[in-house]
Parts: structure tokens; C-alpha cells; sequence
């Protein structure tokens, strides 16, 4: 056999199956295995496998044993000349195992090879090419320097910034999103160290193979997609830690031990310092537009309080006039974050109807305060409109300095190029409808066709045009009609890396992008409204918390009338802890796979022991959830309330 394929998955099943369809294509003629080593995922990725590619070898592991363990488990057991450890975060070529194979092949002195990977954008990922992360190398690379000078040898030794991206060179390290190796290396340097739960063992295991008398090449012949961070979310807390740990536990297996006390001491640093930036970063970023929103509403308060008492000759007790504006201000804060006015991305109509309510709880409240206590209604509009004025514009400056667009409405229409046949078109474009995502216009591209004004079908090789001219901010190509290499060469030809790009794999309920992935459960699931939404996935915890502080308030009436009452107490306290929420799925585990996550209910949509009609009842709940939705079904099962 020539080559066995290894690709380790962890809950990322729609980048899994396009993987693997592009591993498909690109098999066909070569003597080889694939295999799936599943770290016990929970987004029905193994039971995808075994339905849709029969062809695979599937290792469904009953915990996750890391990175380094799972691909261990099929090396152990492969039969080919040559081993590839692929991430499932990656679209290869048709020609890219052909490629690699023959290289391999013509170069015996070759242990392992890497290729050139670009980002869901098309643009060059510089981890393609690494050398050894020394203690001066390293130095650089995570204080900075080496993005101040990113072609230099010195500077830039992490990435090889000097080295052409585009010619074959000798390198030390291999990416292991992409790390093909002849199995008789292998045999003699050993497989991954599982002390490296996940990261550093790629460096590990290439500065091995040169020390087993082998090379490592940068093969830049072929290019796959890495969606990088997919994977594993690389902006974490955790991803430092577990990152830089790999990289200690390396100095002390390479490193002479006066390097590796000095590269542990940099580590240290680093670990406690990319953590300290990460959380000042992440901290600033959700407070600033909180502080920018009160801030500037209560000094247009102060101000229009100064004005109004001024003109109306009155005068105004501040010891009762400055609690109130700062109790005003906080009901509009906290209706406008339950309202979603928060949430990513910020759109300023989004503030409209929650400061409506906000001030309509404010006067009804005021308008139950003793007489002493109330002092302008006159004050309160004018604050409302204060707190409008500030709301919008906010948000309207936050996008134009950030997204370079006011982003007023939640509407998502976008203008669209679908590179793909008529009929592939067609679906794509059905299922933007159906998440509510209605192109403003699309263009269909048949790339087999030549340009017809009359029907709309234009030439892929005029992509770049056709993107500047329409001003096109999405491009959504069909896989199942474009070759993977064409997609890669047309993302990696636009210049506007601003422009979105997306795939749609053949017969999938998926549109794959980098960082954002859309789901159509059965063509309509994910509607504007969908449970998973951020906004109703906090409604929905906010009622969870509500009703359980209820229940505990009422259970002395409450338990008359449970057959359980002690797990009464224990659903409360488990939905106010997060654990259960009060309404749940009705349906099996297994028919739950494509629905978005939810907590385990202690009711459920319905009581029917039909299971079709189980399913239906949950798809309506979460495609268009309502708070009210849950208050019906918990008044109506109150004596359930200790199932």
C-alpha cells in the first residue's frame, strides 16, 4: 500500500466531511487507507463518517487521549509506504497526494514533507515553513520582533521568512496540519511523544526525523486550505497555556540543559505575559462600548437636567436627581444587552425596541413611587431621548471604525457570487433563503460556460472583476462543481482580502467558511430566530434562572403536588447552577445530532410517544424560540416540575 491518511477529529464534523470529500477525489488511482480517530466528539462527526464514507476507518475513542495518542493509535496499524497526519480543518487538491508522493519518491533522502497551505481567504499561512524554535528563535517570535522583520533569517527563523514561498526548500519543522512521512523513518525515530497532549508534538517529531539522518522539505508544488484555528480556538487562555507548555516539555528533550532552563525561563514569561494582555484585550473590548453608552447618556442627562431647570426655573435635589438618572441608565444598559444591543456584531436598530421597554418599566416604577420622590416626567423623555441619540450613534460609529460599515438592521443581505452549475446554484441559494439571509442579487458562475448576460452566467476567470464592479462581499463556490484546486487559485487571486469566501459541499447541510459555519437542519433550520441565536440562548438562561428562583419561593405550595417533591429542589438548583434548563428536546440522543445543543431539559416540547411527531415538535422549538414558548409549557406541567 502507498499511503495511509490519519486525520484526528474533536467536534468539528462539518469541516470533517468536507475534508474528507476532497480526500475522496484526491485518492482515486493511489493504493491507499484513511483513517478517523475520533476523540469522543459530541456533534455526531462518527456517525457522519460511517454513513456518508464507508471507505473510512473509523477509531471512535470513548474520551479524548489528545492529539498525539489518537494519531499514534492508527499509525500504529498503517500499511502504507508513506504517512499523512492531516488536520480536518483542510481541503487538499485532486493532484496534491499525487504530487507529494511523487516527490517523495524522487527525493529518497526525503523523511518528511510539507506543503503550502493558505487560510479560508487564500491567503499564505507562514507556518508552512518553520525552523527550530531555539531559545533565540523563540525569543523572537513571541515578543513580537519577528513581525517587525518578517524576511529576515535571524528574526524571522521561526517562520523562515527569507525562504521564497513559492520554491522547495529544506526545513526543520512540519506543520502538523499537513505532515506526510515515509513510514520507514518512522520505523526507526519512533511515532508522536504522547507526553504532548496537543501542540509541539509536530516539532517534536520533525526534529527527530532530521536526527535520524533524514530532511524535511517545503513542497510548494500543490496548496491545500487550512482553515486555521478551526480546530482548535487559538485566541484562548487555554491555547496559551497548553501551547507554550509543548514548547517547554520540548527544551527539555532537545535542549542542553543550561538552553532549556534559559528557554523554560522565556516561556514562563511569555505564558504570563500573553495571558496578562490577553485578558487586559479581551476585558477592554466588552467594557469599552458599555462605559462609551453610560458615560455619554448620563452627561447629556446632567446636561439636559441643567438646561430644562434653567428654563423652567426649577431646582432640582441632586441627593434624588443623580440616583435616579444612574438607576435609569442602568435599566436601559440591561435591557439592551437582554435585547441583544451587545451581542457581535452591534447594530444600532437593534437598541431601539429594548430602550422602549426599558423606559416603560422606568415609568410605570416611577409612577409607583410616593409623591416626594417623584420630580419631572418631563426629565425621563428627555433622558429616553438622550439614550437613543447615544445608543445609535455608538453603534453606528463602532461599525464605521471597525466593520467599515454602519451595519444598521440585523438583516444580512449581502450581495453574492455562487461559483457553481445552475442546479447546485440553486440549492445554495435556497438555503440562504432559508436562513433568512437573502442575497441582495447573486451572479452565477458556470465555469464551463462562456459569459450570457441573459442568464447571468459569467466566467470564473472574471471573479476579480466581477467582485469590484458589484461590489460583491460574499463568494460561495460549489464543490461539488469546482475542482478544489480552482477554488484555491480563485481565492488566492483576489486581491480584496475583505471579500467572504465559502464552500459548499455536494448534498451537505453545511456552507463552510473560516470562522463562521451555517447550518440548514433539514433545509430550514436555521432560521433568523433559532434557539442557538446568542441572544435567545441568554433569554432562555435568564428564564431558566427566573423560574427557579420561583420555584424555590413557592415550593411549600409546589411540592403538594409533585410525585417526586425532592427533585423539585434538584431541578431548581441544577437550572440555576446551568446544568439542566426547564424545557429541553423531547427526541433521542440520536435524532438531536443536527439540532443546536441544549442543556438537558426537565420538560420536554411535547409528552408524544410518537417519534416523528417528537422531532417535528423540536425542530419548531428551536427554529423560532420564544421565551413565551417555555412560560406555556412550564405553567401547563407544573406538576412534572420534580420529574
Amino acid at each position: 500500500m502507498k499511503l495511509t491518511i490519519v486525520i484526528v477529529n474533536y467536534n468539528v464534523r462539518y469541516f470533517l466531511e468536507q475534508c474528507l470529500l476532497s480526500v475522496e477525489k484526491a485518492i482515486a488511482g493511489i493504493d491507499s487507507e484513511v483513517f478517523v480517530v475520533d476523540n469522543n466528539s459530541v456533534d455526531g462527526s462518527v456517525a457522519m463518517v460511517c454513513n456518508r464514507f464507508s471507505w473510512v476507518k473509523c477509531i471512535a475513542n470513548k474520551e479524548n487521549v489528545g492529539f498525539s495518542k489518537a494519531n499514534n493509535q492508527a499509525m500504529r496499524v498503517a500499511a502504507g509506504e508513506y504517512v499523512l497526519l492531516l488536520n480536518p480543518d483542510t481541503v487538499v487538491e485532486e493532484d496534491t497526494f499525487r504530487k507529494v508522493l511523487a516527490f517523495m519518491n524522487e527525493n529518497p533522502d526525503a523523511g518528511g514533507l510539507g506543503v503550502k497551505m493558505v487560510d479560508g481567504k487564500g491567503v499564505f499561512l507562514p507556518e508552512s515553513k518553520r525552523g527550530l524554535p531555539s531559545p533565540e528563535t523563540s525569543f523572537y517570535k513571541i515578543f513580537g520582533i519577528s513581525r517587525l522583520f518578517p524576511r529576515s533569517g535571524r528574526f524571522n527563523r521561526y517562520h523562515l521568512g527569507h525562504l521564497n514561498n513559492d520554491e522547495v526548500h529544506e526545513i526543520e519543522v512540519l506543520s502538523g496540519a499537513f505532515m506526510l512521512m515515509r513510514k520507514s523513518a518512522l520505523d526507526k525515530v519512533g511515532l508522536l511523544d504522547e507526553e504532548f497532549f496537543m501542540y509541539g508534538e509536530d516539532v517534536d517529531l520533525s526534529w527527530r526525523i532530521i536526527q535520524g539522518g533524514w530532511k524535511n522539505y517545503y513542497y510548494p508544488g500543490t496548496r491545500i486550505i487550512h482553515y486555521k484555528g478551526e480546530s482548535t480556538k487559538k485566541g484562548s487562555l487555554n491555547y496559551v497555556f497548553v501551547f507554550y507548555n509543548a514548547m517547554a516539555i520540548f527544551a527539555r528533550k532537545h535542549f542542553s540543559q543550561k538552553h532549556a532552563a534559559t528557554y523554560s525561563a522565556i516561556i514562563r514569561i511569555a505564558i504570563w505575559t500573553r495571558a496578562f494582555f490577553a485578558i487586559l484585550s479581551r476585558f477592554t473590548k466588552r467594557i469599552s462600548l458599555p462605559i462609551a453608552d453610560a458615560a455619554l447618556i448620563y452627561l447629556l442627562m446632567v446636561v439636559i437636567k441643567n438646561v430644562y431647570a434653567e428654563s423652567q426655573k426649577k431646582v432640582y435635589d441632586a441627593d434624588l436627581v443623580m440616583p435616579a438618572f444612574m438607576s435609569y441608565i442602568a435599566i436601559w444598559m440591561l435591557s439592551v444587552w437582554m435585547g441583544g444591543g451587545y451581542d457581535k456584531p452591534v447594530r444600532p436598530l437593534r437598541t431601539l425596541k429594548p430602550i422602549l421597554i426599558g423606559t416603560a418599566f422606568i415609568l410605570i416604577a416611577y409612577s409607583l413611587l410616593p409623591e416626594n420622590l417623584r420630580f419631572s416626567r418631563a426629565l425621563i423623555l428627555f433622558a429616553l431621548m438622550a439614550a437613543l441619540l447615544v445608543f445609535i450613534l455608538n453603534r453606528a460609529v463602532w461599525n464605521l471604525l471597525f466593520n467599515h460599515s454602519a451595519g444598521w438592521s440585523d438583516k444580512v443581505n449581502q450581495s453574492v457570487v455562487i461559483v457553481g452549475g445552475s442546479s447546485e446554484v440553486n440549492r445554495v441559494k435556497q438555503m440562504l433563503e432559508q436562513i433568512q439571509r437573502a442575497p441582495l442579487y447573486v451572479l452565477s458562475i458556470d465555469p464551463g460556460c462562456e459569459v450570457n448576460g441573459k442568464a447571468q452566467s459569467l466566467s470564473l476567470q472574471n471573479l476579480e472583476e466581477i467582485i469590484r464592479v458589484h461590489q460583491i462581499q460574499q463568494v460561495i463556490y460549489c464543490a461539488r462543481d469546482i475542482a478544489s484546486s480552482e477554488i484555491i487559485a480563485s481565492m488566492s487571486g483576489v486581491s480584496d482580502k475583505r471579500v467572504e469566501f465559502k464552500i459548499a459541499p455536494p448534498e451537505s447541510l453545511y456552507i463552510i467558511g473560516s470562522g463562521s459555519i451555517e447550518s440548514t437542519l433539514d433545509g430550514s433550520m436555521m432560521d433568523v430566530n433559532s434557539v442557538q441565536l446568542i441572544a435567545n440562548r441568554r433569554n432562555k438562561r435568564v428564564f431558566d434562572v427566573a423560574v427557579s428562583i420561583a420555584v424555590l419561593l413557592f415550593s411549600p405550595l409546589l411540592v403538594l403536588i409533585q410525585k417526586r417533591p425532592i427533585h423539585l429542589f434538584k431541578n431548581a438548583l441544577y437550572a440555576l447552577l446551568g446544568r439542566y434548563t426547564w424545557v429541553g428536546y423531547s427526541s433521542n440522543a440520536i435524532e438531536q445530532e443536527q439540532l443546536p445543543k441544549l442543556k438537558r431539559g426537565v420538560l420536554t416540547t411535547t409528552r408524544s410517544e410518537d417519534g416523528a411527531y417528537r422531532r417535528k415538535m423540536d425542530i419548531l422549538y428551536a427554529k423560532d424560540y420564544r421565551v413565551a414558548n417555555d412560560l406555556r409549557i412550564v405553567t401547563s406541567n407544573l406538576s412534572l416540575l420534580g420529574s
